[in-house]
């Protein structure tokens, strides 16, 4: 039975990782929070890695805010590090805002990275540094996760549906764009590239670039819920742009569908 090393366990795409390579054969082991190991302890990643001895890696560990460098740039050094050091493929969960947004179009492989956030920086220099750790590593690209019933509401969920609800009040971005996924597609295009060869960079997410706030609306009308409560607003200058990715090479790469968020979270499919 091959291993599998989870990082992030208890988040919401590790969480969907973990469970679905268990469905499917693998004997998975899942590191999350602090608690359990803290990867920005090199010796202890190091040590992990070692008693884990994992096939594969699924690195999906990350936060926002404080704390960001050093979990989400330091962090995946030391499990790319750690990863190489066992021999084990890594695939390394990484993110659009990487991006500025700025081109006009679908963002490809090839592109030059520039982000203007702060979280943004710290996804940025965590692929240098596992690309130089691990060049065998696969650097996914994806974006916001939603899940869509009847599953539990994602982070990107929650704040929508809160919106809708009456629970809290704000605007959603109207000209931010992005490329959503699915999270069930995502975990599933991730277990299908811990066993194939594709290094570098590849972005992995929705085939429908929408607005933050399109998105929102698609994600309370998913769970009946009225979506002209949510308001929209321009993004500040602050805020990447188009930051929607080209797919064309993992949907040529994978079985797995990477569908849209139009399609993903249409009534017709509940």
């Amino acid at each position: 039975m091959p291993r599998l090393l989870v990082t992030g366990a208890t988040g919401d795409l590790g969480g969907v990782v973990v469970r679905r390579a268990a469905a499917d054969g693998w004997d998975v082991t899942g590191w999350a929070g602090r608690a359990a190991l803290d990867i920005r302890d090199a010796a202890a990643v190091g040590a992990g890695m070692r008693a884990a001895a994992p096939d594969a890696v699924i690195h999906t560990a990350y936060v926002q805010g404080d704390g960001a460098h050093a979990v989400n740039a330091d962090g995946s050094e030391h499990v790319a590090r750690a990863a190489a050091a066992v021999g084990a493929r890594l695939v390394h969960v990484s993110s659009d805002a990487i991006f500025d947004g700025s081109l006009g179009r679908p963002l490809r492989e090839e592109d030059v990275v520039s982000p203007v956030t702060p979280y943004g920086a710290t996804k940025a220099e965590a692929e240098a540094r596992v690309a130089l750790a691990a060049p065998d590593a696969v650097l996914v690209r994806t974006s916001l996760i939603y899940a869509g019933p009847p599953a539990e509401p994602t982070a990107q969920e929650r704040t929508p549906l809160a919106v809708a609800r009456g629970e809290s009040d704000m605007m959603f971005y109207s000209d931010e764009i992005r490329s959503a996924v699915q999270v069930d597609d995502l975990a599933a295009a991730l277990l299908e590239l811990a066993s194939l060869d594709w290094a570098g960079p590849l972005n992995v997410a929705g085939a429908d670039a929408v607005s933050r706030l399109e998105l929102a609306r698609l994600i309370v009308a998913a769970r009946g819920l009225d979506p002209d409560r949510l308001r929209g607003a321009p993004a500040p200058p602050s805020r990447p742009r188009d930051c929607a990715l080209d797919v064309a090479r993992a949907q040529a790469l994978l079985g797995t569908p990477l569908r849209g968020a139009l399609a993903a979270l249409a009534p017709a499919e509940r």
